[in-house]
């Protein structure tokens, strides 16, 4: 009931804003830049991208072949072991980072003793430059000096060979991009958090409610908006992932962490297949462009209205 309370109070404020903007139409002209900058180097990009799909440009020459690059992205296996992996990857990524983000932030949510010292640490990585947060992790990853594998000698554990073992560079892959993107959802989610009336935590503690049961019945519903931001914006990044597969592990080993973005760069740029290679680009993005639709249909649900 408060949840439903606190999202009609969200869309009443947006009618109002909306009207607001009716009745002063100035306000188009100051958002016009960022829809110029949409159009010229968003929308006409994938346009060009999406002709360019129908062709065999490879720089020298480019002729019309229809869905001929279709056809061939049908029956390409490295296509469809890079669609694995993407999905692999961005699934457990995500899932991670959302709930450890939520975890951590309702623990940061209490008053701490250097509070801006812990949201400044869990933070860090997400602003670090993603090749220099690679190199790091290359390092960490090294078998036989290595980070990773000395805390699992400390524990008598036998090592990995992280980066080099089909088995395990996934994995690893997966346990770098929790570490690097869960600070930017503790600290989206702890603004959320804040936001939160407190008279509902209170209330609840009144009625007998225990920890667990206001954080089920009271965290979760009211920060639903902040997690499916979250989750729309970590589907895209993670379909997006690249940099460190190139620097880690390029694909390897026998693809096992090859992706979507990395065979689409080895074929443009390394088989200068363009024309392929935008064929892949228009699949991906007609992938995220269905999962971002589904999850504005039912994500959002009927709170809103």
């Amino acid at each position: 009931m408060n949840a439903s309370l606190a999202t009609r109070e969200v869309s009443q404020v947006r009618k109002v804003n909306k009207g607001q903007l009716d009745r002063d139409p100035i306000g188009y002209v100051l958002i016009a830049p960022f829809y110029f900058f949409l159009l010229i180097f968003v929308l006409v990009p994938i346009l060009m991208n999406i002709y360019l799909s129908f062709t065999n440009y490879d720089m020298n020459s480019m002729d019309f072949i229809g869905f001929k690059n279709y056809k061939i992205l049908w029956g390409d296996k490295f296509f469809w072991i890079s669609l694995k992996n993407t999905f692999i990857y961005t699934v457990f990524t995500l899932l991670f980072t959302l709930g450890l983000g939520l975890i951590f932030a309702s623990l940061l949510n209490n008053k701490l003793i250097g509070l801006s010292f812990f949201r400044t640490g869990f933070f860090t990585p997400h602003v670090t430059s993603m090749v220099a947060v690679s190199m790091i992790w290359l390092w960490i990853y090294e078998p036989s000096r290595g980070i990773a594998n000395s805390v699992l000698g400390f524990f008598h554990i036998g090592g990995k060979q992280w980066l080099y073992d089909a088995n395990w560079a996934m994995v690893a892959l997966i346990i770098m991009g929790i570490w690097k993107f869960v600070g930017y959802n503790i600290v989206i989610y702890l603004a959320g958090l804040q936001g939160v009336p407190r008279d509902l935590y209170e209330a609840a503690s009144v009625d007998g409610a225990h920890t667990l049961h206001k954080f089920f019945y009271i965290t979760i519903p009211m920060l639903k908006p902040i997690t499916f931001f979250l989750l729309i914006t970590g589907l895209i990044n993670n379909f997006n992932v690249f940099e460190q597969i190139k620097i880690l592990t390029n694909g390897g080993p026998m693809n096992s962490t090859t992706t979507i973005v990395h065979q689409i760069y080895n074929r443009a740029f390394g088989e200068f297949q363009l024309g392929y290679s935008s064929a892949m680009a228009t699949v991906l993005l007609g992938i995220i462009a269905v999962i971002t639709i589904v999850n504005f249909k039912y994500g959002q649900g009927n709170d809103i209205d």
